[in-house]
């Protein structure tokens, strides 16, 4: 009850910031005033409702207003100044404050250097209080800068008749490789569903449900009835759990590629599986709140259909700490694909989790069968700690990846997970002891089997560290950093071919035009999987090779490159829908590029256009039939003449 108190507390105070904010308690009009070429007096008039007040410097820590640029390359001199003195009075939240009542100015020197745009967003940060209300508002604000120019965007929409093939004989077709793609996503939420079945959190699981629902049915019919919708319910919990993500691809369709490839997010995803595989070393337990499995525990009594549901409920919760980890590699890597490959992966998580509880629950003779819970459950726990942090350098991976840190080179990254395969096989062999673990236990033969596949592994992963090997690790392509990514590589080498362009699409059509060759334009991102697997086991054969570097000019376009564009190159686009959008980065540019022109926003996608800038046959997405690839390019080069 008291959690319940809290939480109606919560959504209250929520439901009053929001009703404060919606009311504007403080409004701002700016204008920049000349002082040099490079320098302007930004001054900001602040306009406050009558029974709301604005914080000044406060001993507390509570700070004036101020400014917060919107530009890496705007600096303040010196610290804000106030057209009125601050007046102490009494206040309910902090008993006595300085305050700006009704209206103050704000002035602070700005300096810009270089390129100066014709506007500057920026945000004015205030803290402002109405009797025991307290908001912390950042008010945005655009300013005219006399001194400016108008930054010249990207010009991101091609001709409608350039992006439309009348007549393809080339075989190329977007649709068919998405549904490849969400196929593949499923049978990886199957694997992944088997592999959380064996996970101390569920297995035990199985016998406990079953003889719930043999006890609870009266006759054969109701037991089979009864399997039947706790299957179905285990199914549609997590099949329910993508649909937000619908509604956020509505809204803006790249929104998976920014999710899933966004560096802050995967380094918390990297930090969240250290913690996990921690975990599942045994040095401490994972629980939900206990609250939360007894509520729906408790709603399990309900009749026939509630009642089974919200048991399918239970199962998830409880079984949370062995599925997170799994669901939290299936999301990140199927967001790539969009909501529905999200959907399908979480689809086949959902079949492969149900169907042992349904069958079980239809068959309970088959239980025999079933192997003891032992010992073996905690080995399978501690392998999968192994796997996860093995996952959790992947996803640091992706974020050095994308901001071109250079922290995991492919050489350092191949490295730590052979150190984590040979610490998997010493494990497995009993040299190395974790929590629970007891010195001299038997190993049994398949556990040395495991150990052995574990150590061949990790020398197979060091010997691939060489140039020259890389060869060897093929089956792995698109877990390690790409091949250039390397502390050997120095002089920018692309996918064990040299791109001849690499995010400058407008430097390919001049090539293009110049040496009278189409343009084979590589829509790819450095945290993408797949592209990955084309580069390096589709483009390295001879054949495919040679008819990229003879016939075409290659043009790489990184939609999940972060690096910032120029500042004058930066721009606000409008989609025919009226959606508008801020292209700060290359991979916003790429993005919007590819999505725009090409309703696709899936990588790897690869269009050929001639010298004139107009599409010669259906693009085609993920293609690891080298013969199938070369096929489309000789047709497209033909068809390009």
């Amino acid at each position: 009850m008291n959690k319940i108190v809290a939480l109606l507390v919560a959504f209250s105070c929520f439901f009053i910031l929001e009703n404060a904010q919606a009311q504007n308690p403080v409004t701002a009009s700016v204008k920049a005033i000349v002082v040099n070429d490079s320098t302007y007096t930004l001054k900001a008039s602040l306009q406050i409702q009558s029974d709301w007040h604005v914080y000044a410097a406060n001993p507390d820590g509570l700070e004036a207003p101020s400014f917060k640029a919107g530009l890496e390359t705007v600096s303040f001199l010196g610290m804000p100044t106030y057209s009125i003195k601050a007046s102490k009075q009494a206040d309910v939240l902090f008993k006595q404050a300085n305050v700006f009542n009704k209206a103050v100015d704000i002035e602070q020197v700005m300096v810009i250097k270089g390129f100066q745009p014709d506007s500057l967003q920026t945000t004015i940060l205030v803290n402002t209080a109405k009797a025991d209300q307290f908001l912390a508002l950042e008010i945005p604000v655009t300013v005219a800068l006399a001194n400016g120019k108008k930054a010249v965007g990207f010009q991101i929409l091609l001709p409608a008749a350039a992006t439309k093939v009348t007549t393809d004989a080339c075989g190329g077709d977007t649709h068919d490789t998405k549904k490849s793609s969400g196929w593949s996503v499923f049978l990886l939420g199957l694997l992944g569903g088997l592999i959380a079945l064996i996970t101390p959190c569920v297995f035990p699981m199985i016998p406990v449900t079953v003889s719930f629902f043999t006890k609870r049915s009266k006759t054969r019919k109701q037991g089979i009835q009864n399997g039947l919708l706790y299957g179905a319910s285990i199914f549609l919990i997590y099949v329910l759990a993508s649909v937000p993500f619908h509604v956020l691809g509505n809204v803006q369709p790249e929104i998976f590629n920014s999710i899933s490839t966004n560096p802050w997010l995967n380094i918390i995803f990297f930090i969240i599986f250290i913690f996990f595989a921690i975990s599942f070393f045994g040095f401490f337990e994972i629980t939900l709140p206990s609250g939360i499995a007894n509520k729906a525990d408790s709603k399990s009594g309900l009749g026939s259909f509630g009642g089974i549901f919200f048991m399918a409920i239970t199962l998830a919760i409880v079984s949370f700490s062995c599925t997170g980890p799994i669901l939290g590699t299936l999301l990140v890597g199927s967001l790539q694909g969009g909501a529905w490959a999200l959907t399908q992966g979480m689809a086949g998580f959902g079949v492969a989790l149900a169907l042992p509880f349904t069958l079980f629950a239809i068959f309970p003779q088959w239980l025999q069968s079933l192997p003891k819970s032992g010992g073996w459950l905690d080995t399978v726990k501690k392998v999968l700690a192994f796997l996860e942090l093995a996952l959790a350098f992947k996803f640091l991976s992706n974020a050095d990846l994308v901001e071109h840190w250079g922290l995991l080179k492919r050489e350092v990254f191949l490295g730590i997970w052979a150190v984590i395969s040979i610490g998997l096989a010493l494990y497995l062999f009993g040299v190395l002891l974790l929590p629970h673990d007891v010195k001299g236990a038997k190993i049994s033969t398949i556990r040395k089997a495991f150990g052995g596949f574990a150590i061949a592994f990790g020398i197979i992963l060091i010997a691939g560290v060489a140039p020259k090997n890389t060869a060897m690790l093929k089956f792995l392509s698109g877990f390690p950093p790409p091949t250039h990514y390397s502390l050997f590589y120095k002089n920018g080498e692309h996918h064990g071919l040299q791109a001849n362009v690499v995010n400058d699409y407008e430097q390919a059509v001049k090539l293009s035009k110049e040496q009278n060759k189409p343009i084979l334009i590589d829509f790819t991102g450095w945290a993408c999987v797949n592209c990955r697997k084309m580069e390096e086991n589709v483009w390295t054969d001879p054949e495919v090779m040679a008819e990229i570097q003879n016939k075409f000019i290659l043009v790489s376009l990184y939609v999940d490159d972060k690096e910032l564009l120029p500042v004058q190159k930066r721009f606000k686009y409008t989609n025919a829908q009226g959606q508008a959008k801020d292209i700060i980065s290359i991979g916003d540019l790429w993005a919007t590029f590819q999505a725009e022109n090409f309703n696709q926003v899936t990588q790897p996608l690869y269009v050929v256009m001639s010298p004139s800038q107009k599409i010669v046959s259906n693009p085609v997405g993920y293609t690891p039939d080298a013969k199938a690839y070369l096929n489309w390019l000789q047709c497209s080069a033909s068809k390009a003449k």
